[in-house]
């Protein structure tokens, strides 16, 4: 199915329907009184959390959807109905902004979680609200106000515990489908992932767990230099990051590109940085992957030293022959463990 994190469309809630203005015709009474009843409140659109859904595909040819508007007051004191509301079901994770103003409305992030973006109108009062001692047969009735109208964009950032970053053919792909069971579709050339992959990691695999404790790894396509600033579509997946725990950077050496790990480590860094200043800040584990191959082992010890004098660790990995995934699904989990339990201080503080 194709991956669709993004789409515009026109929302219009429900207008109010309008209150009435009447009066009770009854036998032997006549002078009846106001009984004009209230129009009915007009319907909303809202936008709810469905776990089941991956991406905006289904929105993506979407033009317009409205709610139903309220019915209009009766006479006999009979309200009028109000319109039904319009529900758009999309995955979690999904932003939905004002496309005019640029606002953010809200986030859905829960499944069956209900978020408002369009109001519906407010059903006129009829007649018989407006009987005063000397007015005993009025003859307003009010209008119902029109619904909020607006176009939205739906951004989808996908939810994660652990946002694997690297270049084009660092071994990405094969890493999650080597710690998971996901299936992202793997080759010898770069750009492979042309969309975020998702994989649920079962702890109990690989380390001592719980059985049913589990964490998720977003593969992000492959950045390149300028990403930030939309090179190669970087800006549109930097953001599916910004949920994500724990960043995970994949580097390799490549003697076919003349690639140089370091300088590749910083490079992410730098786009994160200009990206959000805040996703540089987030705790990271550094793993060099495709130790298997005889040239990138031999350097480990190097990278690994040049990499301690900045205070960074550097873990190796080989996802072909399984070396090094257990002690980096542990790394992962305790960097998880501890960003959960500083978010749950920082709620207790607050």
């Amino acid at each position: 199915m194709r991956f669709v994190d993004e789409c515009v469309f026109r929302i219009e809630a429900g207008a109010g329907g309008n209150g009435c203005a009447s009066f009770r015709r009854e036998a032997f009474v006549p002078f009846g009184g106001p009984s004009g009843g209230d129009g009915g409140k007009g319907g909303s659109v809202i936008f709810v959390g469905d776990e089941g859904r991956t991406s905006l595909l289904d929105l993506k040819h979407m033009r317009i959807t409205r709610a139903k508007r309220g019915e209009h007051g009766k006479g006999s004191d009979k309200y009028g109905r109000s319109g039904e509301d319009q529900c758009i079901r999309v995955p979690i994770g999904t932003i939905v902004k004002d496309v005019e103003t640029g606002e953010v409305i809200g986030e859905v992030l829960a499944h069956e979680e209900e978020l408002v973006a369009a109001q519906g109108g407010i059903g006129g009062r009829g007649n018989k609200h407006f009987a005063t001692p000397t007015d005993r047969a009025p003859k307003k009735a009010e209008e119902g106000t029109p619904g909020v109208e607006r176009d939205v964009r739906l951004e989808l950032r996908v939810m994660a515990d652990v946002g694997l970053l690297g270049f084009p053919n660092v071994g990405k792909s094969t890493f999650i489908g080597a710690v998971s069971r996901a299936q992202p579709k793997i080759a010898d050339y770069p750009f492979t992932t042309l969309v975020p992959q998702l994989g649920v990691v079962k702890l109990d695999d690989w380390i001592g767990a719980a059985p049913g404790d589990t964490f998720v790894v977003a593969d992000i396509p492959g950045l390149i230099r300028g990403a930030s600033e939309g090179a190669g579509l970087g800006a549109r997946f930097l953001r599916h990051v910004d949920r994500t725990r724990v960043l995970l950077h994949l580097i390799t050496l490549d003697p076919a590109e003349d690639r140089d790990p370091y300088a590749d480590y910083e490079c992410l860094r730098n786009e994160l940085a200009h990206f959000d200043p805040q996703l540089a800040q987030r705790p990271e584990i550094v793993v060099l992957s495709k130790c298997d191959i005889t040239e990138v082992l031999e350097q480990y010890e190097e990278l690994k030293a040049k990499f301690e004098k900045r205070g960074v660790q550097v873990l190796s990995l080989s996802a072909a022959t399984r070396q090094g995934l257990k002690e980096i699904v542990q790394a992962l989990q305790n960097q998880i463990r501890a960003s959960k339990e500083a978010e749950l201080t920082r709620g207790e503080s607050n």
